[in-house]
């Protein structure tokens, strides 16, 4: 499968949720979105069947996001029936880790294959003003949990927001030294309703990539064995772990997209910020093959996202595509 621009097209996003249990400052706004009606969002059997008829296509590896994917019941079932189809080869999660310590071991008996875990600060107070929720629990705690239950690669993510969580930078650089997690910054990515940050709490990797540099040398790494993403990999001398930084502002990587991604009501979007979108929902329920809507899908996928110029394809809130 490739687009228009010769760019291999093998992993699909898939939000099986647009509700979350935290409204991250970022993601999404305090109130909460107007949440799509039950019947709008696809089953989990028709999420399997989107997958079964794109596979031959060349579809190879799955994410499943939200909102936050692990508010959704009986997750596992969806995972069971994805990883029985012929030629997928990888499902990860993607998740705030709330119920990380619960849903981890039955996740991976299930098929799962690795997790990404949000994680924007080390500190329970500011994990709660961040999420502005509290759930008394630990982004380590749930690293450890997945790492427990044989989930590999663990990947960390951090939006790295300018004076409000990038003191702590140094410190989830430090978590690489004894365990073996991935944690990636990110750079923060202004959308929408949370107009309240700017492009001025943007942290920029080269700057945070020097900050690290006051621990110690910082040396190129290859990175987990396994990742869909784009992000370039560093590792501290000696370190179990590596650091990854996601540059969507600094230097896009729209030149090497591999992704599409499924939203909760079944809609194709080929790009985060674009507004270009495929309804698969209604064909599928028709009965309609999704060959055709996919291949011509591939056929209009934009060439770059247009976020610099602060345009954003429609989205309110980053939690209505997964991220």
């Amino acid at each position: 499968m490739k687009d228009q621009f010769g760019r291999g097209i093998e992993y699909l996003r898939i939000s099986v949720t647009d509700r979350c249990n935290f409204r991250c400052v970022y993601c999404m706004p305090e109130h909460g979105l107007d949440w799509l009606p039950k019947t709008d969002i696809l089953s989990y059997e028709e999420i399997t069947e989107v997958v079964r008829q794109l596979a031959p296509l060349g579809l190879r590896r799955l994410r499943i996001t939200g909102g936050e994917p692990t508010i959704r019941p009986e997750l596992t079932s969806l995972i069971r029936m994805l990883k029985a189809i012929p030629d997928i080869e990888d499902i990860a999660l993607s998740t705030n880790g709330v119920k990380l310590p619960e849903l981890a071991a039955p996740l991976r008996a299930a098929g799962l294959d690795r997790v990404n875990i949000s994680a924007d600060s080390l500190r329970p107070e500011r994990i709660a003003q961040i999420a502005r929720r509290n759930f008394a629990f630990h982004p380590v705690d749930a690293a450890r949990a997945a790492s427990a239950a044989g989930l590999d690669p663990v990947k960390m993510n951090v939006v790295v927001m300018r004076g409000i969580n990038d003191d702590e930078i140094e410190d989830f650089a430090r978590l690489t030294l004894e365990n073996p997690w991935h944690v990636r910054f990110i750079e923060l990515m202004p959308v929408g309703d949370m107009a309240n940050l700017t492009f001025e709490h943007v942290v920029p990797s080269d700057e945070l990539l020097a900050r690290i540099s006051t621990i110690g040398a910082l040396t190129p790494s290859a990175g987990p064995a396994k990742g869909n993403g784009p992000a370039a990999y560093h590792r501290l001398a000696g370190a179990a772990g590596t650091i990854g930084v996601i540059t969507p502002m600094s230097h896009t990587y729209c030149g090497t997209c591999n992704r599409v991604r499924l939203t909760a009501d079944g809609r194709l979007r080929t790009c985060l910020y674009g507004d270009h979108e495929v309804n698969l929902r209604d064909p599928l329920r028709a009965g309609d093959p999704l060959e055709p809507l996919f291949i011509k899908a591939l056929a209009e996928k934009p060439k770059e996202h247009n976020l610099l110029q602060m345009q954003v394809g429609g989205l309110r809130a980053l939690s209505q595509v997964g991220g």
